[in-house]
C-alpha cells in the first residue's frame, strides 16, 4: 500500500474544534506503522498540493481564493465548527494533493490511503463546514475523471453524512456516491430518497441508520446496497472516504463497531474492485476522533486489503436497507 502524508497536516488548528486536533495526525500515522510492524507492505510517499485545476473543478474558484486569503491573513472562521488558521490552506491543499496521489498510485494498480487532515466530506464547492475546508475525496474523484476514466465511485463510511461530497456530485452520473451514516445525526442531510437531480437522479445512495447500529448491521448495508450497485454501475476506480467515528469509542459519534470491522470493509471493497475490473480502491482520511481508536481502525484498515472477505448476503428484514433499496429500485435493476 501506498501511505502518503505531509508534516503540514499537524500545523493546522481549528480552533474552534478541539477533538479535531492536531495529535490526530500522528495518531493515525501510528496505525499505518502498526500494520507495516504486523507485516503489511506499506510504501511511505510524499506529496504535493493539488493543483489548481483540480481544486477548481470542484471547488468554486472565488471559495478558494476567499481560504488562502483568511489562511494568509492568519486566520478566520467559516461556520460556527471551522476556524481556518496561518497553516490551514497548506494543510488542506496537501491532503486534496494526497488524495489525488492516492489516485494516481491506485490507477498504476496499488492500493493507497492519504492519511492527511483536516478532514474533508462536509465541504461544498463554495462553502466549509464541520471541521472541513476542501473536499480531498471530491478533488480526487475530479482528477481521476480528469485523467480519462469514464465513471467514479466514492464510498462514505464515516459516521456523519458527506453532505459536501453529496452537494458536489448531486447532479452528476460520472460520479456515484454512497454513504452509511447515523441519522438523525450532524448535518441533518443523507435521507434515503436524497438520490440526485437532473442526470445525477439515482447516482446517490444514502443509507441512513439508527444509532448503535453495529457490524451486523453495516453487513446488510454492504450485501443489500453497496455492492449490487457498485456491481451493476461499473466504476472505473473506488474512492473510500474513510472516516473512523462509528466506532464504538468515538468521541462524537454514536454507533457500535470495533476496529476490526473497518478491516472487513477495507476486504469486501478491495474484492468487489476485482470483480467489476476496477483498480484497487483509494481511501481518503476522514472523521475519527479517539485518538486509540483512530490508531487501531487505520492499522485495520491497512490489514484488510490483504485478507479475505466475509461472506456477507441480503437477507432482507434490516428497516434502513430495506428503504433505501427501495428509494433506489428505480435506477438499478439489482434492488428490485
Amino acid at each position: 500500500m501506498h501511505v502518503y502524508s505531509d508534516p503540514a497536516s499537524e500545523r493546522h488548528v481549528n480552533h474552534l474544534a478541539g477533538v479535531e486536533a492536531p495529535e490526530r495526525f500522528p495518531a493515525a500515522l501510528a496505525g499505518v506503522e502498526g500494520a507495516e510492524r504486523g507485516g503489511a507492505s506499506v510504501r511511505w510517499c510524499r506529496c504535493e498540493p493539488a493543483e489548481e485545476e483540480a481544486l477548481a473543478a470542484v471547488h468554486d474558484p472565488a471559495y478558494l481564493d476567499h481560504l488562502r486569503e483568511i489562511s494568509a491573513a492568519g486566520g478566520g472562521y467559516l461556520s460556527l465548527d471551522t476556524a481556518v488558521g496561518e497553516n490551514s490552506w497548506e494543510a488542506a491543499s496537501l491532503a486534496s494533493g494526497a488524495a489525488c496521489s492516492a489516485v494516481e498510485s491506485a490507477l498504476a494498480g496499488e492500493t493507497a490511503f492519504a492519511i492527511a487532515r483536516p478532514p474533508g466530506h462536509h465541504a461544498g464547492r463554495d462553502y466549509g463546514m464541520g471541521f472541513c475546508l476542501t473536499n480531498h475525496a471530491a478533488v480526487a474523484a475530479g482528477h481521476a475523471l480528469s485523467k480519462g476514466l469514464g465513471q467514479v465511485a466514492i464510498l462514505d463510511w464515516d459516521v456523519h453524512h458527506g453532505n459536501g461530497t453529496q452537494h458536489i456530485f448531486y447532479r452528476n452520473k460520472r460520479v456515484l456516491y454512497l454513504s452509511s451514516h447515523q441519522s438523525p445525526f450532524y448535518p441533518g442531510t443523507g435521507r434515503a430518497d436524497e438520490v440526485g437531480e437532473g442526470e445525477g437522479r439515482g447516482f446517490t445512495a444514502n443509507v441512513p441508520l439508527p444509532a448503535g447500529s453495529g457490524e451486523d448491521v453495516y453487513a446488510a448495508v454492504f450485501a443489500g446496497v453497496f455492492g449490487p450497485v457498485l456491481r451493476e454501475f461499473g466504476p472505473e476506480l473506488i474512492l473510500v472516504s474513510a472516516g473512523f467515528d462509528a466506532h464504538a469509542e468515538d468521541l462524537l459519534g454514536g454507533m457500535a463497531l470495533g476496529s476490526g470491522a473497518f478491516g472487513r470493509f477495507a476486504a469486501m471493497i478491495t474484492h468487489l474492485c476485482g470483480e467489476v475490473g476496477a483498480p484497487p480502491p483509494a481511501f481518503v482520511l476522514e472523521g475519527g476522533y479517539n485518538l486509540g481508536a483512530l490508531t487501531e481502525s487505520v492499522e485495520a484498515t491497512i490489514r484488510g486489503v490483504e485478507e479475505e472477505p466475509p461472506n456477507w448476503e441480503h437477507t432482507g428484514g434490516v428497516k434502513p436497507v430495506e428503504r433505501s433499496r427501495e428509494a433506489l429500485a428505480p435506477f438499478w435493476r439489482s434492488l428490485r
